[in-house]
Protein backbone atom coordinates (compact mmCIF):
# COMPACT_ATOMS: atom_id res chain seq x y z
CA UNK A 1 0.00 0.00 0.00
CA UNK A 2 1.39 3.42 -0.96
CA UNK A 3 1.99 6.18 1.55
CA UNK A 4 -0.82 8.21 -0.03
CA UNK A 5 -3.24 5.29 0.31
CA UNK A 6 -2.27 4.79 3.95
CA UNK A 7 -2.80 8.49 4.62
CA UNK A 8 -6.23 8.33 2.96
CA UNK A 9 -7.21 5.27 5.00
CA UNK A 10 -6.07 6.97 8.20
CA UNK A 11 -8.12 10.06 7.30
CA UNK A 12 -11.26 7.98 6.70
CA UNK A 13 -10.69 6.13 9.99
CA UNK A 14 -10.35 9.47 11.81
CA UNK A 15 -13.55 10.84 10.27
CA UNK A 16 -15.41 7.66 11.21
CA UNK A 17 -14.28 7.66 14.84
CA UNK A 18 -14.09 11.43 15.50
CA UNK A 19 -15.94 12.43 18.70
CA UNK A 20 -17.47 15.44 16.93
CA UNK A 21 -19.80 15.64 13.94
CA UNK A 22 -18.13 16.87 10.75
CA UNK A 23 -19.96 17.96 7.61
CA UNK A 24 -18.90 19.32 4.23
CA UNK A 25 -21.47 21.09 2.04
CA UNK A 26 -21.70 23.27 -1.03
CA UNK A 27 -22.56 26.94 -0.63
CA UNK A 28 -26.24 26.14 -1.14
CA UNK A 29 -26.20 23.58 1.68
CA UNK A 30 -26.03 20.35 -0.32
CA UNK A 31 -24.24 17.81 1.91
CA UNK A 32 -21.21 16.23 0.20
CA UNK A 33 -19.52 14.50 3.16
CA UNK A 34 -20.63 13.75 6.72
CA UNK A 35 -19.26 11.36 9.31
CA UNK A 36 -21.45 8.85 11.23
CA UNK A 37 -21.75 11.04 14.34
CA UNK A 38 -23.08 14.02 12.39
CA UNK A 39 -25.60 11.74 10.64
CA UNK A 40 -26.82 10.44 14.01
CA UNK A 41 -27.15 13.96 15.44
CA UNK A 42 -29.00 15.30 12.39
CA UNK A 43 -31.36 12.37 11.82
CA UNK A 44 -33.94 13.47 14.47
CA UNK A 45 -34.32 16.73 12.52
CA UNK A 46 -35.36 14.95 9.32
CA UNK A 47 -39.00 13.93 8.86
CA UNK A 48 -38.29 11.43 6.09
CA UNK A 49 -34.69 10.43 6.86
CA UNK A 50 -33.35 12.63 4.05
CA UNK A 51 -29.99 14.22 4.89
CA UNK A 52 -29.37 15.75 1.48
CA UNK A 53 -29.30 19.45 2.39
CA UNK A 54 -28.14 21.03 5.66
CA UNK A 55 -30.11 24.26 5.15
CA UNK A 56 -33.36 22.30 4.63
CA UNK A 57 -32.75 20.24 7.78
CA UNK A 58 -32.11 23.29 9.94
CA UNK A 59 -34.63 25.71 8.38
CA UNK A 60 -37.24 25.26 11.18
CA UNK A 61 -34.54 26.11 13.75
CA UNK A 62 -32.17 28.41 11.81
CA UNK A 63 -34.17 29.97 8.96
CA UNK A 64 -31.50 32.62 8.46
CA UNK A 65 -28.61 30.19 7.82
CA UNK A 66 -28.63 30.33 4.01
CA UNK A 67 -28.85 34.14 4.18
CA UNK A 68 -25.85 34.30 6.54
CA UNK A 69 -23.82 32.21 4.09
CA UNK A 70 -24.87 34.43 1.19
CA UNK A 71 -23.92 37.58 3.13
CA UNK A 72 -20.47 36.21 4.04
CA UNK A 73 -18.55 37.82 1.18
CA UNK A 74 -15.05 36.86 2.35
CA UNK A 75 -13.33 33.87 0.80
CA UNK A 76 -12.73 32.21 4.18
CA UNK A 77 -13.97 32.76 7.71
CA UNK A 78 -16.56 31.81 10.30
CA UNK A 79 -20.19 32.09 9.19
CA UNK A 80 -21.73 30.76 12.43
CA UNK A 81 -19.95 30.01 15.72
CA UNK A 82 -21.41 27.73 18.41
CA UNK A 83 -24.99 28.34 17.25
CA UNK A 84 -27.43 26.42 19.47
CA UNK A 85 -30.20 24.30 17.95
CA UNK A 86 -32.97 23.34 20.38
CA UNK A 87 -35.51 20.58 19.63
CA UNK A 88 -37.37 17.71 21.31
CA UNK A 89 -36.86 13.99 20.71
CA UNK A 90 -39.63 11.49 21.37
CA UNK A 91 -43.43 11.44 21.38
CA UNK A 92 -45.58 14.32 22.56
CA UNK A 93 -45.94 14.25 26.30
CA UNK A 94 -42.76 12.23 26.76
CA UNK A 95 -40.25 14.20 24.69
CA UNK A 96 -36.71 14.95 25.80
CA UNK A 97 -35.16 18.36 25.08
CA UNK A 98 -31.99 18.22 22.98
CA UNK A 99 -29.48 20.93 22.14
CA UNK A 100 -26.88 20.81 19.39
CA UNK A 101 -24.05 23.28 18.82
CA UNK A 102 -23.15 24.14 15.21
CA UNK A 103 -20.14 26.02 13.90
CA UNK A 104 -20.03 26.68 10.15
CA UNK A 105 -16.87 27.82 8.41
CA UNK A 106 -16.31 28.97 4.86
CA UNK A 107 -12.92 27.56 3.89
CA UNK A 108 -12.98 28.33 0.19
CA UNK A 109 -15.28 29.90 -2.37
CA UNK A 110 -17.22 26.72 -3.13
CA UNK A 111 -17.59 24.81 0.16
CA UNK A 112 -18.58 25.00 3.80
CA UNK A 113 -17.31 22.90 6.70
CA UNK A 114 -19.53 22.30 9.72
CA UNK A 115 -18.69 21.07 13.23
CA UNK A 116 -21.62 19.62 15.20
CA UNK A 117 -21.77 18.48 18.82
CA UNK A 118 -24.43 17.45 21.35
CA UNK A 119 -24.43 19.88 24.30
CA UNK A 120 -27.80 18.89 25.77
CA UNK A 121 -26.40 18.18 29.25
CA UNK A 122 -24.42 21.43 29.41
CA UNK A 123 -27.37 23.48 28.12
CA UNK A 124 -29.73 22.03 30.73
CA UNK A 125 -27.22 22.73 33.49
CA UNK A 126 -26.73 26.33 32.34
CA UNK A 127 -30.50 26.89 32.17
CA UNK A 128 -30.94 25.62 35.72
CA UNK A 129 -28.06 27.80 36.87
CA UNK A 130 -29.58 30.83 35.18
CA UNK A 131 -32.94 30.22 36.87
CA UNK A 132 -31.21 29.93 40.23
CA UNK A 133 -29.25 33.15 39.63
CA UNK A 134 -32.40 35.02 38.69
CA UNK A 135 -34.06 33.83 41.89
CA UNK A 136 -31.09 34.97 43.95
CA UNK A 137 -30.98 38.29 42.14
CA UNK A 138 -34.54 38.98 43.16
CA UNK A 139 -33.69 38.43 46.82
CA UNK A 140 -30.25 40.01 47.27
CA UNK A 141 -28.77 43.37 46.22
CA UNK A 142 -25.60 43.35 44.12
CA UNK A 143 -23.17 44.46 46.89
CA UNK A 144 -24.26 41.47 48.98
CA UNK A 145 -23.47 39.08 46.15
CA UNK A 146 -20.15 40.39 44.80
CA UNK A 147 -17.58 41.94 47.13
CA UNK A 148 -15.80 45.06 45.88
CA UNK A 149 -12.17 46.14 46.36
CA UNK A 150 -12.85 47.84 49.72
CA UNK A 151 -14.53 44.73 51.15
CA UNK A 152 -11.73 42.52 49.84
CA UNK A 153 -9.00 44.69 51.36
CA UNK A 154 -10.88 44.74 54.64
CA UNK A 155 -11.07 40.94 54.64
CA UNK A 156 -7.36 40.59 53.78
CA UNK A 157 -6.38 42.95 56.58
CA UNK A 158 -8.56 41.02 59.05
CA UNK A 159 -6.91 37.76 57.99
CA UNK A 160 -3.46 39.30 58.46
CA UNK A 161 -4.40 40.58 61.93
CA UNK A 162 -5.64 37.12 62.97
CA UNK A 163 -2.47 35.51 61.61
CA UNK A 164 -0.35 37.98 63.63
CA UNK A 165 -2.09 36.83 66.82
CA UNK A 166 -2.29 33.13 65.92
CA UNK A 167 0.71 31.36 64.38
CA UNK A 168 -1.54 28.55 63.08
CA UNK A 169 -3.98 30.82 61.20
CA UNK A 170 -3.11 30.05 57.58
CA UNK A 171 -4.72 32.02 54.76
CA UNK A 172 -4.12 32.75 51.07
CA UNK A 173 -5.04 35.50 48.60
CA UNK A 174 -5.69 34.54 44.98
CA UNK A 175 -5.70 37.14 42.18
CA UNK A 176 -7.60 35.93 39.08
CA UNK A 177 -7.56 37.48 35.59
CA UNK A 178 -9.40 36.30 32.46
CA UNK A 179 -6.90 35.15 29.84
CA UNK A 180 -8.81 36.19 26.70
CA UNK A 181 -11.48 38.60 27.84
CA UNK A 182 -10.55 41.30 25.32
CA UNK A 183 -11.01 38.80 22.51
CA UNK A 184 -14.48 37.91 23.82
CA UNK A 185 -15.49 41.59 23.79
CA UNK A 186 -14.00 42.16 20.34
CA UNK A 187 -15.52 39.10 18.67
CA UNK A 188 -18.82 38.57 20.50
CA UNK A 189 -19.59 42.04 21.85
CA UNK A 190 -19.49 43.72 25.24
CA UNK A 191 -22.93 42.43 26.19
CA UNK A 192 -21.63 38.85 26.05
CA UNK A 193 -18.50 39.90 27.93
CA UNK A 194 -20.57 41.53 30.66
CA UNK A 195 -22.66 38.36 31.02
CA UNK A 196 -19.48 36.30 31.45
CA UNK A 197 -18.36 38.65 34.22
CA UNK A 198 -21.70 38.12 35.95
CA UNK A 199 -21.41 34.32 35.69
CA UNK A 200 -17.88 34.08 37.10
CA UNK A 201 -18.85 34.96 40.72
CA UNK A 202 -21.53 32.25 40.57
CA UNK A 203 -18.91 29.67 39.68
CA UNK A 204 -16.60 30.96 42.37
CA UNK A 205 -19.33 30.59 44.97
CA UNK A 206 -20.03 27.01 43.84
CA UNK A 207 -16.45 26.10 44.87
CA UNK A 208 -15.88 28.38 47.85
CA UNK A 209 -18.47 27.14 50.30
CA UNK A 210 -18.53 28.48 53.84
CA UNK A 211 -18.15 31.89 55.46
CA UNK A 212 -14.37 31.57 55.82
CA UNK A 213 -13.86 32.29 52.09
CA UNK A 214 -14.60 35.50 50.18
CA UNK A 215 -14.71 36.13 46.44
CA UNK A 216 -15.03 39.52 44.79
CA UNK A 217 -14.38 41.54 41.64
CA UNK A 218 -11.97 44.45 41.90
CA UNK A 219 -11.60 45.77 38.36
CA UNK A 220 -12.72 44.79 34.87
CA UNK A 221 -12.00 41.10 34.38
CA UNK A 222 -10.02 40.81 37.65
CA UNK A 223 -11.29 38.85 40.63
CA UNK A 224 -9.85 38.10 44.07
CA UNK A 225 -10.46 35.14 46.38
CA UNK A 226 -9.50 35.21 50.08
CA UNK A 227 -9.13 31.72 51.57
CA UNK A 228 -9.14 31.47 55.36
CA UNK A 229 -9.24 28.53 57.74
CA UNK A 230 -6.60 26.57 55.82
CA UNK A 231 -5.10 23.74 57.83
CA UNK A 232 -1.72 24.32 56.17
CA UNK A 233 -0.33 26.41 53.35
CA UNK A 234 -0.28 23.46 50.92
CA UNK A 235 -4.08 23.24 51.06
CA UNK A 236 -4.29 26.18 48.64
CA UNK A 237 -3.07 24.06 45.70
CA UNK A 238 -6.14 21.81 45.23
CA UNK A 239 -8.42 24.83 45.66
CA UNK A 240 -6.53 26.82 43.01
CA UNK A 241 -6.65 23.88 40.62
CA UNK A 242 -10.39 23.42 41.16
CA UNK A 243 -10.89 27.10 40.37
CA UNK A 244 -8.93 26.75 37.14
CA UNK A 245 -10.86 23.65 36.10
CA UNK A 246 -14.27 25.09 36.93
CA UNK A 247 -13.68 28.48 35.33
CA UNK A 248 -12.23 26.92 32.16
CA UNK A 249 -15.56 25.28 31.30
CA UNK A 250 -17.57 27.09 28.59
CA UNK A 251 -20.37 29.51 29.43
CA UNK A 252 -23.65 29.11 27.56
CA UNK A 253 -24.73 32.64 26.65
CA UNK A 254 -27.45 32.99 24.05
CA UNK A 255 -26.31 31.07 21.00
CA UNK A 256 -22.65 31.08 22.04
CA UNK A 257 -20.39 28.70 23.93
CA UNK A 258 -17.89 31.12 25.43
CA UNK A 259 -14.52 29.92 26.76
CA UNK A 260 -12.75 32.15 29.26
CA UNK A 261 -9.91 30.55 31.20
CA UNK A 262 -8.04 32.18 34.06
CA UNK A 263 -4.52 32.93 35.24
CA UNK A 264 -4.15 33.00 39.02
CA UNK A 265 -1.51 34.54 41.27
CA UNK A 266 -1.33 33.21 44.85
CA UNK A 267 0.08 34.88 47.97
CA UNK A 268 0.46 32.70 51.06
CA UNK A 269 0.62 33.92 54.65
CA UNK A 270 4.43 33.79 54.72
CA UNK A 271 4.66 36.42 51.94
CA UNK A 272 1.65 38.51 53.04
CA UNK A 273 3.68 41.43 54.38
CA UNK A 274 2.77 45.11 54.54
CA UNK A 275 -0.86 46.14 54.15
CA UNK A 276 -3.73 44.66 52.13
CA UNK A 277 -2.84 46.69 49.03
CA UNK A 278 0.72 45.35 49.14
CA UNK A 279 -0.63 41.78 49.31
CA UNK A 280 -2.89 42.42 46.32
CA UNK A 281 0.07 43.84 44.39
CA UNK A 282 2.10 40.70 45.06
CA UNK A 283 -0.80 38.48 44.02
CA UNK A 284 -1.14 40.54 40.83
CA UNK A 285 2.58 40.13 40.10
CA UNK A 286 2.25 36.35 40.48
CA UNK A 287 -0.79 36.41 38.16
CA UNK A 288 1.28 38.20 35.50
CA UNK A 289 3.93 35.47 35.86
CA UNK A 290 1.18 32.89 35.23
CA UNK A 291 0.16 34.72 32.05
CA UNK A 292 3.75 35.08 30.87
CA UNK A 293 4.23 31.31 31.14
CA UNK A 294 1.22 30.54 28.97
CA UNK A 295 -1.87 31.33 31.06
CA UNK A 296 -4.49 28.90 32.31
CA UNK A 297 -2.46 28.12 35.42
CA UNK A 298 -1.70 29.36 38.93
CA UNK A 299 1.63 30.62 40.26
CA UNK A 300 2.61 31.15 43.90
CA UNK A 301 4.33 34.45 44.63
CA UNK A 302 8.07 34.50 45.32
CA UNK A 303 10.14 37.59 46.23
CA UNK A 304 12.20 37.24 43.04
CA UNK A 305 9.04 37.95 41.03
CA UNK A 306 8.83 41.41 42.57
CA UNK A 307 12.41 42.09 41.55
CA UNK A 308 11.64 40.98 37.99
CA UNK A 309 8.53 43.17 37.95
CA UNK A 310 10.58 46.17 39.07
CA UNK A 311 13.14 45.40 36.37
CA UNK A 312 10.41 45.19 33.69
CA UNK A 313 9.02 48.51 34.90
CA UNK A 314 12.46 50.07 34.58
CA UNK A 315 12.76 48.67 31.05
CA UNK A 316 9.35 50.13 30.17
CA UNK A 317 10.33 53.62 31.36
CA UNK A 318 13.65 53.46 29.50
CA UNK A 319 11.98 52.09 26.36
CA UNK A 320 9.54 54.99 26.24
CA UNK A 321 12.55 57.31 26.45
CA UNK A 322 14.35 55.28 23.75
CA UNK A 323 11.46 55.71 21.32
CA UNK A 324 11.44 59.46 21.92
CA UNK A 325 15.23 59.82 21.66
CA UNK A 326 15.68 57.40 18.72
CA UNK A 327 17.92 54.97 20.58
CA UNK A 328 16.36 52.09 18.62
CA UNK A 329 17.88 51.12 15.29
CA UNK A 330 17.46 48.41 12.67
CA UNK A 331 19.81 45.65 11.55
CA UNK A 332 19.38 43.40 8.53
CA UNK A 333 20.00 39.67 8.16
CA UNK A 334 20.54 38.39 4.61
CA UNK A 335 18.22 35.73 3.18
CA UNK A 336 19.99 33.68 0.50
CA UNK A 337 19.01 31.36 -2.29
CA UNK A 338 20.19 27.80 -1.63
CA UNK A 339 22.92 26.77 -2.05
CA UNK A 340 24.06 30.08 -0.62
CA UNK A 341 27.39 31.77 -0.15
CA UNK A 342 28.00 35.35 1.05
CA UNK A 343 28.09 36.85 -2.47
CA UNK A 344 25.60 39.18 -4.10
CA UNK A 345 24.51 36.64 -6.70
CA UNK A 346 22.71 34.53 -4.09
CA UNK A 347 21.11 37.30 -2.06
CA UNK A 348 17.31 36.94 -2.10
CA UNK A 349 16.53 39.67 0.42
CA UNK A 350 17.01 40.87 3.99
CA UNK A 351 15.00 40.65 7.20
CA UNK A 352 14.75 43.78 9.36
CA UNK A 353 15.47 43.25 13.08
CA UNK A 354 15.13 45.87 15.81
CA UNK A 355 17.99 46.63 18.22
CA UNK A 356 18.36 49.02 21.17
CA UNK A 357 21.57 50.84 22.11
CA UNK A 358 21.10 52.18 25.65
CA UNK A 359 23.29 55.21 26.52
CA UNK A 360 24.71 53.56 29.67
CA UNK A 361 23.91 49.82 29.41
CA UNK A 362 25.00 49.45 25.81
CA UNK A 363 23.25 46.99 23.49
CA UNK A 364 20.12 45.52 25.11
CA UNK A 365 19.09 42.12 23.67
CA UNK A 366 15.67 42.04 21.95
CA UNK A 367 14.58 39.18 24.22
CA UNK A 368 14.90 41.56 27.16
CA UNK A 369 12.73 44.40 25.83
CA UNK A 370 10.35 42.94 23.21
CA UNK A 371 8.29 41.07 25.81
CA UNK A 372 8.12 44.23 27.94
CA UNK A 373 7.00 46.23 24.91
CA UNK A 374 4.22 43.70 24.33
CA UNK A 375 3.07 43.81 27.97
CA UNK A 376 3.00 47.59 28.27
CA UNK A 377 1.49 48.35 24.86
CA UNK A 378 4.60 49.81 23.20
CA UNK A 379 5.11 47.00 20.69
CA UNK A 380 2.94 48.77 18.12
CA UNK A 381 5.12 51.88 18.23
CA UNK A 382 8.28 49.77 18.04
CA UNK A 383 6.91 47.84 15.07
CA UNK A 384 5.88 51.00 13.20
CA UNK A 385 9.38 52.44 13.74
CA UNK A 386 11.02 49.31 12.31
CA UNK A 387 8.71 49.21 9.29
CA UNK A 388 9.22 52.86 8.41
CA UNK A 389 12.99 52.83 8.98
CA UNK A 390 13.53 49.61 7.02
CA UNK A 391 11.38 50.67 4.05
CA UNK A 392 13.21 54.00 3.69
CA UNK A 393 16.58 52.21 3.97
CA UNK A 394 15.52 49.66 1.36
CA UNK A 395 14.54 52.40 -1.07
CA UNK A 396 17.92 54.06 -0.47
CA UNK A 397 19.70 50.79 -1.36
CA UNK A 398 17.73 50.63 -4.59
CA UNK A 399 18.87 54.11 -5.54
CA UNK A 400 22.53 53.59 -4.60
CA UNK A 401 23.21 49.94 -5.45
CA UNK A 402 20.90 49.42 -8.39
CA UNK A 403 20.78 45.81 -9.56
CA UNK A 404 23.13 44.78 -6.73
CA UNK A 405 20.71 45.91 -4.02
CA UNK A 406 18.56 43.50 -1.98
CA UNK A 407 15.36 42.79 -3.89
CA UNK A 408 13.09 41.89 -0.95
CA UNK A 409 12.60 43.30 2.55
CA UNK A 410 11.01 41.17 5.29
CA UNK A 411 9.53 42.90 8.36
CA UNK A 412 7.78 41.23 11.30
CA UNK A 413 4.34 42.41 12.39
CA UNK A 414 3.30 42.17 16.04
CA UNK A 415 -0.17 41.28 17.28
CA UNK A 416 -0.67 44.91 18.33
CA UNK A 417 0.07 46.13 14.79
CA UNK A 418 -2.16 43.50 13.21
CA UNK A 419 -5.09 44.63 15.35
CA UNK A 420 -4.66 48.32 14.49
CA UNK A 421 -7.65 49.44 12.39
CA UNK A 422 -5.36 51.84 10.54
CA UNK A 423 -2.67 49.22 9.73
CA UNK A 424 -3.36 49.03 5.99
CA UNK A 425 -3.34 52.81 5.72
CA UNK A 426 -0.09 53.01 7.72
CA UNK A 427 1.68 50.48 5.48
CA UNK A 428 0.36 52.18 2.34
CA UNK A 429 1.61 55.59 3.52
CA UNK A 430 5.07 54.21 4.44
CA UNK A 431 5.37 52.64 0.99
CA UNK A 432 4.34 55.93 -0.64
CA UNK A 433 6.66 58.12 1.43
CA UNK A 434 9.67 55.82 1.01
CA UNK A 435 9.12 55.19 -2.70
CA UNK A 436 9.41 51.43 -2.15
CA UNK A 437 7.44 49.11 -4.42
CA UNK A 438 4.83 47.04 -2.56
CA UNK A 439 5.78 43.76 -4.22
CA UNK A 440 9.25 44.01 -2.65
CA UNK A 441 7.88 44.18 0.90
CA UNK A 442 7.22 40.93 2.78
CA UNK A 443 5.32 41.25 6.05
CA UNK A 444 5.73 38.34 8.44
CA UNK A 445 3.27 37.09 11.05
CA UNK A 446 3.88 34.24 13.46
CA UNK A 447 2.03 31.00 12.87
CA UNK A 448 0.15 31.13 16.18
CA UNK A 449 -1.30 34.58 15.42
CA UNK A 450 -2.36 33.77 11.86
CA UNK A 451 -4.04 30.51 12.86
CA UNK A 452 -5.90 31.60 15.99
CA UNK A 453 -7.42 34.98 15.35
CA UNK A 454 -10.07 35.54 12.66
CA UNK A 455 -9.69 39.34 12.87
CA UNK A 456 -6.00 39.01 12.06
CA UNK A 457 -6.83 36.83 9.06
CA UNK A 458 -9.15 39.57 7.79
CA UNK A 459 -6.38 42.14 8.16
CA UNK A 460 -3.97 39.85 6.31
CA UNK A 461 -6.38 39.65 3.37
CA UNK A 462 -6.65 43.45 3.41
CA UNK A 463 -2.85 43.78 3.36
CA UNK A 464 -2.67 41.43 0.38
CA UNK A 465 -4.74 43.91 -1.59
CA UNK A 466 -1.75 46.29 -1.43
CA UNK A 467 0.08 43.69 -3.61
CA UNK A 468 2.81 43.02 -1.03
CA UNK A 469 3.71 39.47 0.05
CA UNK A 470 2.99 37.73 3.36
CA UNK A 471 5.06 35.15 5.23
CA UNK A 472 4.15 32.70 7.98
CA UNK A 473 7.00 32.90 10.50
CA UNK A 474 8.20 30.21 12.95
CA UNK A 475 6.14 27.52 11.18
CA UNK A 476 5.90 24.31 13.20
CA UNK A 477 5.74 25.95 16.63
CA UNK A 478 2.21 27.39 16.63
CA UNK A 479 -1.38 26.25 16.27
CA UNK A 480 -1.92 25.81 12.56
CA UNK A 481 -1.08 22.73 10.53
CA UNK A 482 -0.17 21.69 7.01
CA UNK A 483 -3.84 20.95 6.39
CA UNK A 484 -4.86 24.54 7.17
CA UNK A 485 -2.19 26.36 5.18
CA UNK A 486 -4.57 26.82 2.26
CA UNK A 487 -6.86 28.92 4.48
CA UNK A 488 -4.25 31.66 4.90
CA UNK A 489 -3.29 34.31 2.30
CA UNK A 490 0.39 33.36 2.63
CA UNK A 491 3.14 33.49 -0.02
CA UNK A 492 6.07 32.18 2.04
CA UNK A 493 6.43 29.63 4.84
CA UNK A 494 9.43 30.13 7.13
CA UNK A 495 10.41 26.86 8.83
CA UNK A 496 11.37 27.44 12.45
CA UNK A 497 14.98 27.10 13.55
CA UNK A 498 14.04 24.44 16.11
CA UNK A 499 13.37 22.07 13.20
CA UNK A 500 16.30 23.21 11.05
CA UNK A 501 18.80 22.79 13.92
CA UNK A 502 18.12 19.03 14.00
CA UNK A 503 17.53 18.35 10.33
CA UNK A 504 20.94 16.71 9.78
CA UNK A 505 20.63 14.41 12.82
CA UNK A 506 16.90 13.61 13.14
CA UNK A 507 14.89 11.65 10.60
CA UNK A 508 11.68 12.92 12.23
CA UNK A 509 12.61 16.55 11.61
CA UNK A 510 13.64 15.82 8.02
CA UNK A 511 10.23 14.27 7.35
CA UNK A 512 8.42 17.25 8.85
CA UNK A 513 10.42 19.75 6.80
CA UNK A 514 9.96 17.73 3.60
CA UNK A 515 6.19 17.56 4.17
CA UNK A 516 6.07 21.32 4.79
CA UNK A 517 8.02 22.06 1.60
CA UNK A 518 5.79 19.80 -0.49
CA UNK A 519 2.49 21.14 0.85
CA UNK A 520 3.69 24.74 0.55
CA UNK A 521 4.83 24.08 -3.02
CA UNK A 522 1.50 22.55 -3.96
CA UNK A 523 -0.19 25.74 -2.77
CA UNK A 524 2.16 27.99 -4.73
CA UNK A 525 4.12 29.07 -1.65
CA UNK A 526 7.90 29.16 -1.31
CA UNK A 527 9.87 28.17 1.79
CA UNK A 528 12.69 29.63 3.87
CA UNK A 529 14.70 27.60 6.40
CA UNK A 530 15.55 29.75 9.43
CA UNK A 531 18.54 29.47 11.74
CA UNK A 532 20.95 27.60 9.43
CA UNK A 533 24.28 27.41 11.23
CA UNK A 534 26.19 24.59 9.49
CA UNK A 535 26.87 23.51 5.93
CA UNK A 536 25.34 20.12 6.75
CA UNK A 537 22.04 21.75 7.69
CA UNK A 538 22.10 23.88 4.54
CA UNK A 539 22.77 20.82 2.37
CA UNK A 540 19.91 18.80 3.87
CA UNK A 541 17.25 21.52 3.66
CA UNK A 542 18.28 22.18 0.06
CA UNK A 543 17.96 18.47 -0.73
CA UNK A 544 14.48 18.51 0.82
CA UNK A 545 13.45 21.25 -1.61
CA UNK A 546 13.74 24.41 0.49
CA UNK A 547 14.53 27.31 -1.85
CA UNK A 548 15.92 29.87 0.58
CA UNK A 549 17.68 30.05 3.94
CA UNK A 550 18.97 32.44 6.54
CA UNK A 551 21.20 32.04 9.54
CA UNK A 552 24.66 32.59 10.92
CA UNK A 553 26.21 30.26 8.32
CA UNK A 554 25.58 32.99 5.77
CA UNK A 555 25.62 36.09 7.94
CA UNK A 556 24.69 37.48 11.32
CA UNK A 557 22.46 40.60 11.30
CA UNK A 558 24.30 43.54 9.77
CA UNK A 559 24.00 47.29 9.98
CA UNK A 560 22.77 49.07 6.87
CA UNK A 561 26.31 50.32 6.24
CA UNK A 562 27.73 46.77 6.37
CA UNK A 563 25.36 45.32 3.76
CA UNK A 564 27.57 46.63 0.94
CA UNK A 565 30.66 44.95 2.44
CA UNK A 566 28.78 41.66 2.79
CA UNK A 567 27.80 41.94 -0.88
CA UNK A 568 31.49 42.51 -1.68
CA UNK A 569 30.65 45.85 -3.26
CA UNK A 570 32.89 48.87 -3.15
CA UNK A 571 30.17 51.43 -2.51
CA UNK A 572 32.57 54.32 -3.04
CA UNK A 573 32.75 53.31 -6.70
CA UNK A 574 28.96 53.64 -6.94
CA UNK A 575 28.78 57.13 -5.44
Amino acid sequence: MTTLAKTYDALIEFLYRAPIGMIQTTLDGAIEILNPLSARLLMPLSRDGNLANLFDLLRPHMPQLDRLVLQHSERIGTVVESQRIHFDVGVIGNAEPRTLSLSLLKLENERLTGLLSDISVEATREQRGLARRLGEAAQAPLPARVADRAAICERIQAAMDRAAADATAEFAVLFLNCDRFRQINDTLGHAVGDEVLCLIPERLRSILRGDEHLAGRINGAEFVVVLEGLGRAEDVHPVAQRLLDKLAKPYGIGTHQVHCGMSIGVVLRAQALGDADAVLQKASIAMVEAKRTGGGRYVVFEPAMQERAAHRNGIEVALRHALAERELFVMYQPIVRLPGEPVRGNLAGVEALVRWRHPTRGLIPPLEFISVAEECGLIGAVGDFVLSTACHQFAEWQRRLGANAPQMLAVNLSRAQLLQPELVGTVSEILRSSGMRARQLQLEVTESLAAQDERIQRHLHALKELRLTLALDDFGTGYSSLASLHQLPIDTVKIDRSFVSQVDTSHHHRVLIEATVRVAGSLGMNTVAEGIETRAQAAVVQTLGCEKGQGYLFSKPLTAADIGSWLQIDESALS
